[in-house]
């Protein structure tokens, strides 16, 4: 079963095709070389933000830039640590002015492929858009820049390497400039690709030892029609419907897990042993936790475990060698490589 899943799976996902190039107005189009994993499609880049590895490496630098919150203490990567699969490891984050957030800090792994970002908007269709919210949002504060835009320019400015490193990522348009600031860190986040786990290594690459006997069997009960698991966990990105040259492959992913009276969008699965607690306001500290929350869907009303339950969930009732082995597969999709390589480049 585990071997025809896969097989599945690689159908479904190896989907790499051309990029549409698209030169963007008052930009240099300049090529950006991508190191995809094996069965990963190619990432939609917008028209007007052409991917460069200059604009790449400024927007790693200001990504970890503390400059970016009013306090000067905090920065994007104080809620997405690169160590913890750029989240940060909170059940609920916290502003630059100490304001908690409704919500868990999304991991960035993979955003490239989105189709939606965010929780809970299946409207903030672009990086771009959607970093406008942190940034600028006053209720409650995240990094809270709105009417401190001009200041930060300044700042930025003010330093010389900085001035050219923006030079170099736009060179047609090379003044620091706060749309500058954004498009260079949604650059940088798109780089933000994994896809070299046991799972990726068992299944792309043929290595039948990648996975233990236990891993295996919990792949083949995750894609099992009892199990359901990859009724909303579809895809390569282990999120559902995704984004790649060739346009999007669906909706935006969202599923009412029993948590919320809403629905929540799909989370990706790879690297979640790295990313706990669980669900959008962190309510679960372990992927165990987690199985006890779905093996009681169903069984009990839907006001009583906290939110409405997907018709597509199924109530999961696990033996303790199942529970074993499904946490043993969802382990298997973690990549210590690109943790340790985004730990070290930050």
């Amino acid at each position: 079963m585990a071997r025809a899943a896969c097989g599945a799976l690689l159908a479904l996902c190896v989907l790499c095709v051309l990029d549409r190039a698209a030169a963007a107005a008052g930009e240099a189009s300049t090529d950006y070389t991508w190191h995809l994993p094996r069965g990963f499609p190619r990432p939609a880049v917008p028209a007007d933000n052409p991917m460069s590895q200059a604009k790449v490496d400024l927007g790693r630098r200001l990504f970890y830039d503390l400059r970016l919150s009013v306090t000067g203490r905090h920065s994007c990567a104080s809620c997405h640590s690169p160590a913890s699969a750029f989240t940060d490891h909170r059940a609920r984050a916290v502003g630059a002015t100490g304001a908690t957030l409704p919500h868990s800090a999304m991991a960035l792994v993979n955003v490239a492929y989105n189709v939606s970002y965010g929780w809970s908007d299946p409207d903030v269709r672009s990086l771009e858009a959607q970093m406008l919210t942190p940034m600028l949002n006053q209720h409650p504060v995240e990094l809270g820049l709105a009417g401190h835009e001009q200041a930060l320019v300044d700042a930025l400015s003010a330093e010389g390497s900085l001035r050219a490193a923006f030079a170099a990522a736009f060179p047609r348009a090379p003044a620091v400039s706060f749309q500058h600031i954004i498009k260079a860190i949604a650059a940088f986040e798109r780089t933000l690709i994994s896809g070299d786990s046991p799972f990726d290594r068992y299944v792309f690459e043929g290595e039948s030892g990648a996975l233990s006997p236990a891993a295996k069997r919990g792949m083949a009960l995750f894609f099992s029609a009892r199990a359901g698991c990859a009724n909303c966990h579809f895809g390569f990105n282990f999120s559902g419907n995704w984004r790649d040259t060739e346009g999007d492959t669906g909706a935006p992913s969202f599923a009412n897990n029993g948590t919320s009276d809403k629905p929540m969008r799909v989370p990706t699965l790879r690297n979640i042993a790295l990313t706990a607690p669980y669900m959008h306001d962190g309510r679960f500290a372990t992927l165990d936790a987690v199985l006890d929350h779905y093996s009681h869907l169903g069984q009990v009303p839907d006001d009583q475990h906290g939110g409405t339950r997907d018709p597509r969930l199924k109530s999961l009732a696990l033996t303790s060698s199942e529970r074993h082995e499904l946490i043993a597969f969802l382990e298997s999709l973690t990549d210590p490589g690109f943790i340790a390589h985004q730990t070290a480049q930050r």
